[in-house]
């Protein structure tokens, strides 16, 4: 058996991809829960560099949310887009003053984040995910419901088509 059949066998590609989204969601997902936990000194932090409640509000929202979006595997593909293009506006924005060996290093790990995070958006969450196990689950549901006759109806109702999530 060669490297790759092997690999194959054991779904390795679904475990680095799962490993992957739980390495690149940790940051997101810490610090979402930081800037909730600690609201007003993030806001008075915030407002020093000229961002507003509104859009610390959507940055908490959009760090949680994707970042669970990406760990869980629900709708990661656009958790990953999200969370990458807000590293692209982060760097662009906060982090711009390289004379700072440490801004610079900031702007090089937004920018390797988002690049992370653009090829997750390309390859999707993998096999060990939500959206894997809500896919499988609504096929074997389509499936039953095509084999039990007494719960065909002449007009299909809109919720029980199988949904072609991005996967």
């Amino acid at each position: 058996m060669t490297p790759i059949e092997l690999a194959e066998k054991l779904h390795a590609r679904d475990a680095v991809l799962l490993a992957g989204r739980l390495l690149l969601s940790l940051i997101f997902v810490h610090e979402g829960v930081e800037l909730a936990t600690h609201f007003e000194g993030a806001q008075k932090a915030m407002a020093a560099l000229g961002v507003g409640t509104p859009l610390l509000l959507a940055t908490i929202a959009l760090q949680l949310g994707a970042g669970l979006s990406v760990a869980l595997g629900i709708l990661a593909r656009l958790g990953a887009l999200g969370l990458g293009l807000f590293c692209l506006m982060t760097a662009s924005l906060f982090h711009t003053n390289f004379a700072s060996q440490n801004e610079l290093l900031h702007f090089e790990k937004d920018l390797a984040i988002a690049g992370g995070m653009f090829i997750l958006a390309l390859s999707g969450a993998g096999r060990l995910s939500v959206d894997r196990a809500l896919c499988t689950m609504m096929k074997g549901r389509a499936g039953d419901a095509k084999n039990d006759s007494a719960a065909a109806s002449s007009e299909p109702h809109l919720s029980t088509g199988v949904t072609s999530l991005p996967v």
